[in-house]
């Protein structure tokens, strides 16, 4: 059976063609959540990029992240419209292409299939620094490859399961996250002021210096990646029950949840360290918090639930991925050869277990032969590119009327998209200014996806990347 005969086998009775119902729809509410915000990894954001923004605005790091939570809301709407009117696991590029057209829906799965494989390595290569915390031998590049090999091997097992697996890492890393919540406002030493004074340190022991609001303002765009991820909801529309009813809501709750779960020990920290200076000095701020407030045992336990979040970011990213290349290949993206096994899903766990192990393989391969540093600048302006999608997504969706039967509808009409595309505009700015070639490798991997467009797909159109209607709800 071809790929377009499944799609119509989904619509017997005629009407708009629909995708078949392949994956499991077994999915509650609450674990479509619990592997959202795995895919978010609260903990990991708290120790990995908090510390930064820390750095550069010390005690403002607090509003930086308080005015990315408001942008984040925004966003959210945005993407909880749009997802509840097209619950497809293609995630980004399945409502892109729907609102923007086929050629802009391909650049963002382009851009999202090269940008998740690079984000899996780097996030992988990442666990060794924290599992070196707890035994030495267990750091470096071989951790992070055996990282995500294991992940893709978790990832094709029955999604219920990884909800189960995930859910049980996701409890690890809160708690760890609880740790610094209750060292800092069991020891609060500063002012309340702190979380709104923009300093920052010269050394670990230097003096501090005050900083400009436009730099907070500028780590913003840190903050609103700390966040990301809330979105990955969607990728598991196809696997939850009752997604069109209830996959805004999910998206807006993994956003509350990650924003209360990243702030609360921010300003725990802020206000319970016994130096800012040093604080703000350090290389590792969480670890000199917790070194200074709980003790070395308390750091390593801690540093082994950080390594923890990590693997279970992993996890679910490659559940996310592995969802959004079969997606592409049921829509006919690449020549049979390639997509038939990418689109194929197992008849007893119901996952897509070829597209999986692909992506795991090329994660791993690249984490392999690609030093970290040029990952993230590989990376590192793809967010501003997928969030004036989806921004523009919405605000089309709007004009249109093609959202207009979602059953999650944004508050303000198209207030939301408005304020995100302006938001993304500075953004773009300081990016540019400050790292125009991290902006440049990031257009290329979207243009790439054009020019794929234009050179296969826009010939074979109306027998590839068709795009049907989101299968029937199964109540």
């Amino acid at each position: 059976m071809s790929m377009n005969e499944r799609t119509r086998a989904a619509d017997p009775q005629g009407g708009e063609p629909r995708y078949a119902q392949e994956l499991s729809r077994s999915l509650t509410f609450k674990e479509n959540v619990l592997i959202t915000l795995s895919a978010v990894s609260p903990a990991s954001s708290v120790f990995i990029i908090v510390p930064a923004v820390i750095q550069q605005v010390g005690g403002a790091s607090a509003v930086a992240f308080l005015l990315a939570a408001v942008a984040g809301i925004f966003m959210a709407f945005c993407y909880a419209e749009l997802s509840s009117r097209y619950p497809v696991t293609g995630g980004e590029y399945a409502f892109a292409a729907r609102t923007l057209g086929p050629a802009t829906g391909f650049a963002v799965f382009m851009l999202n299939m090269v940008g998740g494989i690079f984000i899996l390595a780097v996030i992988a290569l990442g666990t060794g620094d924290y599992l070196g915390e707890v035994w030495h031998s267990l750091g470096g590049q071989g951790a992070g490859i055996a990282v995500v090999l294991f992940a893709a091997v978790v990832a094709v097992f029955n999604i219920r399961t990884n909800a189960w697996v995930t859910g049980v890492f996701l409890a690890v890393e809160l708690a760890a996250l609880a740790v610094l919540v209750v060292l800092g406002f069991v020891h609060v030493g500063q002012p309340v002021s702190t979380l709104w004074t923009a300093q920052t340190a010269d050394g670990a022991h230097g003096v501090l210096t005050g900083v400009s609001w436009g730099l907070v303002t500028a780590a913003v765009a840190t903050a609103l990646f700390a966040y990301n991820g809330y979105g990955a909801a969607v990728y598991f529309a196809e696997e939850t029950r009752n997604a069109g009813r209830t996959i805004g809501r999910a998206i807006l709750w993994s956003l509350a949840i990650t924003v209360a779960a990243e702030v609360l020990p921010l300003i725990a920290v802020l206000l319970g360290t016994p130096s800012l200076a040093r604080l703000i000095g350090s290389t590792t701020p969480m670890n000199y918090f917790l070194l200074t407030r709980g003790g070395s045992a308390v750091n390593t336990a801690v540093s082994l639930g950080i390594a923890l979040a990590v693997i279970n970011a992993v996890i679910a990213i490659m559940l996310q991925q592995g969802r959004m290349v079969y997606s592409a290949a049921r829509d006919g993206a690449w020549p049979d050869v390639v997509g038939r096994p990418l689109a194929r899903v197992h008849t007893r766990l119901k996952t897509p277990v070829t597209a999986t192990l692909v992506v795991g393989a090329a994660s791993a391969l690249i984490a392999w032969l690609v030093p970290s540093d040029t990952l993230l600048l590989a990376t590192g302006a793809n967010l501003l590119i997928l969030y004036a999608v989806v921004a523009l997504s919405a605000l089309r969706g709007k004009l249109t009327g093609r959202t207009k039967a979602a059953a999650y509808q944004m508050p303000g009409n198209i207030t939301a998209p408005i304020v995100i595309l302006a938001v993304i505009v500075y953004v773009s700015y300081e990016t540019v200014v400050t790292d125009w070639v991290s902006a440049a490798i990031s257009l290329a991997m979207f243009a790439a996806g054009y020019l794929y467009y234009y050179g296969y797909l826009h010939a074979r159109r109306g027998k590839r990347w068709t795009l049907p209607e989101p299968a029937t709800e199964e109540d």
